[in-house]
Formats: structure tokens, sequence, C-alpha cells
């Protein structure tokens, strides 16, 4: 099971840091990837990290902004969002699979976690 926590309201330009915790079964071979679902859009692709913490991918939209992280020890996985936007506001999910690239395409995958609500205004 996974859990997002972190969100909040915070101005544009300002910085948030989000949390998944993993409880249960031991994830620390998974790929671990953030999602996000801005109100009537589509859910997109965030960031993911592999299991070892040497491969790392950035949506567009987000690189030079965001940095994933990840604390196998503790079962958990950050992103660290500086210069925040107002179209950065969405839920934000983690999620984990096995396979990185089932992290990357955003189907499939193996698990995901409740939301966390981030509101950027400007």
């Amino acid at each position: 099971q996974l859990q997002a926590f972190g969100g909040g309201l915070v101005q544009a330009g300002g910085s948030l840091r989000l949390s998944c915790i993993a409880s249960g079964r031991s994830r620390s071979t998974y790929t671990m990837g953030w999602f996000r679902q801005a109100p009537g859009k589509e859910r997109e692709f965030v960031a993911a990290i592999s299991w070892s913490g040497g491969n790392l991918s950035y949506a567009d939209s987000v690189k030079g902004r965001f940095t994933i992280s990840r604390d196998k020890a503790k079962n958990a996985v950050y992103l660290q969002m500086i210069s925040l936007k107002p179209e950065d506001t969405a839920v934000y999910y983690c999620a984990g699979d096995p396979r990185y690239i089932t992290v990357i395409a955003g189907k499939g995958i193996n698990i995901w976690g409740k939301g966390t609500l981030v509101t950027v205004s400007s």
C-alpha cells in the first residue's frame, strides 16, 4: 500500500516536498513514480526513479524544477518541487511497479497510492 502526503496550498514560485510511504511488503526493488491529474484533464506522468536510483525520468514540463528521490531504508519516495506554477495544480499520486518502462508508460502499474492535492495560486 502506498500513501502520498505533503500537498497543500502554495503561491507561485514556492516549493513543496511530497512524500510517498510504502507499507506492507517492501517495494525496494520497484521503480517508483509520481503522476498528477489536474481538474478536467487526464492523469499524466511526472517523474520516475528506478529501484537503484540510478535511472531518473521527468516530464518535460517539470524538468529542472522537480526532483525525485527515494530512501529504500524508509520505503519512501519523495518529490521536491520548486518554482511552482499555477499549472502544477493537481492531485499527485505515487505509484510503483517492478518494471521501469511500465511506470514511464503509466499503464498497467502494479500499485497506486492515494493522491495528495497540490494547489498553486497565482
